[in-house]
């Protein structure tokens, strides 16, 4: 009895998508985006959160976001599928602006052009290595994505950023998605950070937190929830679906929302 309560229950945590909202401060926060409601997908890896993603979008509706930011991996490289990728972000586009970064599955295919042009003509910012300025009320914020680095431009995270951030630069949103660059973005000055990537550490053990994350290796620094150093915050989304390990443990698929307070 104990052994199937707890089959059951690694299966239900790993379709159990959750909501998890926070509160980010900033003091050079433009008072016409105080409140703005920034909603985060990760990590989608072609998985379907009820039919047709309903469950996703439906949660995605209810938490009313100002944009969504999608932060790479929305396909999965060991088995490739546009039209789910596709058919969710068709959907989420109506409900609010959505930008989008690429990750390191997008990086490995060919079908990579083919996602990215059905983005494009559904209306989605495709932010490669690119920097536009969001206008709310007359003022304004800066969003900034970085393509995955195994696109391979050989440009350092440093250098790349340092070409759209000056000194009097406006609140800075960055969308990148790996969050074990995180010194490099608090050495840019970058405000807020979106990442994705670590899966939540994929097994999440009490007290300790993610187990193993790409990039990162065992215990890895940057799993989940909100770091902060200086004046950088960064996110990272435990994502929505899997891709070599197939289940998650103590560790659901989730959707962030930020909300934006200027202290």
């Amino acid at each position: 009895f104990v052994f199937i309560a707890f089959i059951l229950w690694v299966i239900w945590a790993n379709t159990a998508l959750e909501l998890n909202t926070y509160k980010i401060s900033s003091k050079s926060l433009p008072y016409a985006f105080d409140g703005y409601r920034i909603a985060q997908v990760s990590d989608l890896h072609n998985a379907e959160m009820g039919d047709d993603n309903e469950n996703l979008i439906s949660m995605l509706r209810e938490a009313k976001p100002n944009i969504i930011v999608i932060t790479g991996d929305m396909i999965d490289s060991r088995d490739t599928n546009v039209e789910i990728a596709l058919h969710f972000a068709e959907q989420a586009v109506r409900i609010a602006p959505c930008y989008y970064v690429s990750g390191n599955h997008e990086a490995r295919v060919e079908e990579y052009q083919d996602l990215k042009d059905g983005l494009l003509q559904l209306g989605i910012f495709v932010l490669e290595d690119e920097k536009i300025l969001l206008e709310n009320f007359g003022e304004q914020i800066a969003i900034i994505g970085l393509s995955d680095p195994n696109f391979g431009s050989g440009t350092s995270i440093s250098n790349r950023l340092s070409s759209f951030i000056s000194d009097d630069d406006c609140f800075t949103v960055l969308l990148s998605h790996h969050p074990e660059f995180f010194a490099a973005y608090v050495e840019s000055g970058v405000d807020l950070v979106f990442s994705g990537h670590a899966h939540g550490g994929q097994f999440r053990l009490p007290f300790i937190g993610g187990f193993y994350a790409p990039n990162q290796g065992l215990f890895p620094d940057y799993d989940s929830g909100v770091y902060s150093e200086g004046n950088t915050r960064m996110l990272v989304s435990r994502g929505i679906g899997n891709s070599i390990i197939p289940l998650r443990f103590n560790n659901r698929p989730e959707v962030i929302l930020v909300e934006l307070c200027v202290e």
